[in-house]
């Protein structure tokens, strides 16, 4: 996935109010940028971290940069939580994900008030796959989900499940977003109930696949590579 402009560097001054980020550009300029990420963001939202941003000329937004992509000591990490279902889209169509293949649709109404992130049929088999960016890590090579309590996301494993007992196959799919992890763990410390729904479902039938990517400040790439599950 392309940005659609190369992103540029910067120095994060504060991220506030979940959606702002006040950033220092590399000539000197202090300006707002949208941050796409309404977590917690933990371990990345530090003052005078470097960041990349996105530039846009687009008279209908007010903030012309957007947050993309935070580096901690040249780990690159994408904290836009919307690139990893762009990511994953753009890998399922290309037949690049194992043991995922057929005719993609986004956004597929299912359970109750839900909708799937993407439906896969595949010989007449639904597939539902609900996608998860992955940013946190607090041991070295171990990327953790979630950074924050997510009742959201404990209800998306819960309707997988559910899915998985009509007959479909289901599958969470966690993207880690950052380029130096090759392993990955819940963080039940964090959310002990997003754990315990996370093994429910595994237990219930869910698939859980966990991918990398490559990241650049001119695109993230899904590398097919499944990382270890502890």
């Amino acid at each position: 996935m392309r940005f659609q402009t190369d992103l540029i560097p910067a120095t994060l001054l504060r991220r506030y109010k979940r959606f702002l980020a006040d950033i220092r550009l590399s000539d000197g300029r202090e300006v707002t940028a949208h941050c796409p990420n309404p977590g917690s963001m933990m371990g990345l939202s530090d003052p005078g971290t470097r960041v990349w941003v996105e530039p846009n000329d687009d008279p209908k937004k007010k903030l012309k940069f957007g947050l993309r992509i935070v580096e901690l000591e040249g780990v690159r990490v994408v904290v836009d939580t919307g690139v990893a279902n762009r990511v994953v889209k753009e890998a399922l169509e290309a037949g690049q994900v194992p043991g995922l293949s057929g005719e993609v649709r986004a956004e597929v109404k299912y359970g109750e008030n839900s909708r799937a992130d993407f439906l896969i049929t595949e010989n007449d088999r639904n597939i539902w796959v609900e996608v998860k960016s992955v940013t946190l890590s607090r041991e070295t090579g171990l990327a953790e989900f979630p950074d924050a309590k997510t009742a959201r996301g404990a209800k998306h494993l819960a309707v997988l499940a559910d899915q998985v007992a009509k007959g479909d196959r289901a599958v969470m799919l966690y993207l880690v977003s950052r380029d130096d992890c090759d392993r990955f763990h819940p963080a039940a410390d964090i959310d002990p109930t997003y754990a315990a729904a996370e093994a429910a479902a595994r237990a219930a039938g869910v698939e859980i696949m966990v991918f990398p990517v490559e990241i650049t400040p001119q695109q993230v790439v899904f590398v097919p590579r499944a990382l270890h599950q502890m």
